[in-house]
């Protein structure tokens, strides 16, 4: 259980700090003065999805598809949220049946064993 909380830990500031940098970048237009930034943020990033996967990948007995079907969930999840946030993108009823669709593949995974 501990590892698929910090999986989902991980993922979480993973995908927070991938949409920050990545469209952080065009609503905040930091591209042009912070470009080396931007790219260095790219490593710690990288570490925080790695280690989501790793914890995933433990918290599963050594299966790899969860890892993917959860990482992918909780982007969609992080992104429709900071997008409502950040750009006051609304929340159709296409997005909301996609937010759904995101909390139900991680329900399966975690709960259909």
């Amino acid at each position: 259980m501990q590892n698929l909380v910090f999986g989902i830990l991980y993922g979480l500031l993973g995908q927070v700090g991938s949409f920050l940098q990545l469209q952080g970048g065009i609503k905040y237009n930091w591209y042009p003065k912070y470009l080396w930034v931007s790219m260095l943020a790219a490593v710690p990033l990288s570490w925080f999805y790695l280690k989501s996967v790793e914890c995933f990948i433990k918290a599963f007995d050594g299966e790899i598809y969860p890892s993917r079907l959860i990482g992918f969930s909780i982007g969609i999840i992080t992104f429709t949220l900071m997008s409502g946030l950040l750009f006051k993108e609304p929340f159709t009823l296409k997005t909301i049946i996609s937010l759904l669709l995101g909390f139900s593949i991680v329900a399966i995974q975690v709960l259909w064993r």
